[in-house]
C-alpha cells in the first residue's frame, strides 16, 4: 500500500499493519506460512508444467482430488510433509526443493 494511502487511513482513525500483526504470529509462525505456501504454489506450479490433472495426481498420492485441491490452496488441514511428498512424486529434485524453500 503507497504512503499517502495509509496516511489517509489512519487519519480516519484505521489501523495499517501487516498480516502477521493482525493475526498476533509469532516471527516462526509467519515463516511456517510463508514455507507452505511457497510449497503449495510450486506444487501447482509443477503440477501444470508436467501437464498432471489433480485427477492423476490425486491416483499418485493415494487420495482424493479434493484433497490435492486443498493442498494447492494451502490449506490449513494439509500438512507439510503431504506437500513435500507430493513434490518428490512429480520428480521435484532436493536441489529444486531447496531452492523454493530458500
Amino acid at each position: 500500500m503507497d504512503t499517502r494511502k495509509k496516511k489517509a487511513l489512519a487519519s480516519k482513525g484505521w489501523a495499517v499493519g501487516s498480516t502477521t500483526d493482525f493475526l498476533g504470529l509469532s516471527p516462526e509462525e509467519a515463516r511456517f506460512i510463508e514455507l507452505k505456501l511457497a510449497l503449495a504454489a510450486s506444487l501447482r506450479a509443477e503440477r501444470l508444467r508436467q501437464e498432471v490433472t489433480q485427477v492423476d495426481l490425486a491416483k499418485l498420492l493415494g487420495t482424493s482430488q479434493s484433497r490435492v485441491a486443498k493442498m494447492e490452496a494451502a490449506d490449513p488441514t494439509v500438512t507439510v510433509d503431504l506437500l513435500l511428498k507430493a513434490l518428490l512424486m512429480l520428480g521435484i529434485t532436493k536441489k529444486q526443493l531447496a531452492k523454493i524453500i530458500a
